[in-house]
């Protein structure tokens, strides 16, 4: 099976951005000119795909477009956070954007335009907003790399976690994260062929582009690796989880709990734990949680061994945390997960 390059990664954007634009010309009036600028990288902390200079009626827009495949509800949430810090607009660009998703990007005002005709413009006095449409077919979508999908990302996470650990032995490697040998060697390849990895010879290796690198981890996480760690649904007292201290080598607080307690800022609605499939009934007991397949505890399987660097032990890391709340695709976490992305993970990803 051929290996997916980064060009071909580009190349497939390219023909996303350049259906997606056919297709919104189409919906707009007719002297309606667009053109595609180049960005310089070094402007932005992750750079956006190009800058688009919409001329409509004498009227000039300028938007940031960002190019997708798919839309997922972490993305969407990443996409409101960076348009705080940018001087245009932000235009998704996407393959194709169902139904269902194109009402909640409207609802959170996130402008977009898709392969398919679907559109969601507002830059009064312009508004377009269709969406249903079928999506054609386009360019062969690539497969996702072995880097986004589960034993890649636990391994990502690793390196994001413990700056360095990208020099341990791959059977070191291999050991802290359960992944099996050989695709440690696959999954670092890949990471060197997406630009996240620089070889330095006998100085050995340097994970780079860590913002690029996060901003991908917490779009894939909850589609391709969390799924499969839920154990459980679950029901407990109101309010049982407040003062309760969990045991970190048994099971650590995840999401809205853990931002809460890390913060003092939210009011969760969902509680996340994450622990072991061995822990699983003592834990429940110990708690008094009831199986509720509509209950507000989930309970998840750690994936990570314990690190040393973390000094909140019953929580899991900020940089899952912070994943979770992005998972939620829910506004309500924003606030909490910007102050946990500025006080807890910009020092990890900085680059040196």
């Amino acid at each position: 099976m051929a290996m997916y390059t980064t060009n071909n990664r580009r190349n497939v954007e390219e023909k996303i951005l350049h259906h997606a634009l056919e297709a919104i010309k189409k919906n707009m009036p007719r002297e309606t000119d667009i053109e595609i600028l180049n960005l310089q990288p070094a402007m932005f902390e992750v750079k956006p795909d190009c800058l688009l200079k919409m001329v409509i009626q004498e009227k000039e827009l300028h938007y940031y477009a960002e190019i997708k495949t798919a839309v997922t509800k972490a993305y969407k949430l990443l996409l409101l956070m960076r348009q705080e810090k940018l001087k245009y607009p932000l235009l998704l660009i996407a393959k194709y954007v169902n139904a269902q998703m194109a009402e909640q990007l409207r609802h959170d005002g996130i402008e977009f335009i898709d392969t398919a005709g679907n559109a969601f413009i507002n830059q009064p006095p312009l508004y377009i907003y269709i969406k249903g449409n079928r999506p054609p077919e386009i360019a062969q979508q690539t497969s996702l790399k072995r880097a986004f999908k589960p034993a890649g990302l636990r391994m990502i996470y690793a390196f994001l976690c413990n700056p360095g650990f990208e020099n341990n032995t791959y059977r070191e490697i291999a050991a802290t994260t359960d992944v099996a040998l050989g695709t440690v060697d696959w999954i670092i390849k890949e990471l060197k062929e997406l630009g996240f990895l620089l070889d330095m010879g006998k100085r050995g290796q340097r994970l780079i582009q860590k913002e690029n690198l996060l901003q991908r981890w917490v779009a894939a996480y909850p589609e391709q690796l969390r799924p499969k760690l839920i154990l459980g649904r679950f029901r407990g007292e109101y309010g049982w989880w407040q003062q309760k201290r969990l045991d970190p080598f048994k099971a650590q607080w995840g999401g809205e709990v853990a931002a809460a307690k890390l913060t003092q800022y939210l009011k969760p609605e969902m509680i996340t734990i994450y622990t072991t499939a061995h822990q699983l009934n003592q834990l429940l007991i110990e708690n008094r949680l009831k199986k509720d397949p509509n209950g507000d505890v989930e309970i998840l399987e750690k994936f990570w061994k314990l690190t040393e660097m973390w000094q909140h032990e019953d929580l899991v890391h900020p940089i899952l945390i912070y994943a979770d709340l992005l998972a939620t695709g829910n506004q309500r976490t924003i606030e909490t997960a910007k102050m946990i992305y500025e006080q807890h993970i910009v020092r990890l990803i900085r680059e040196n």
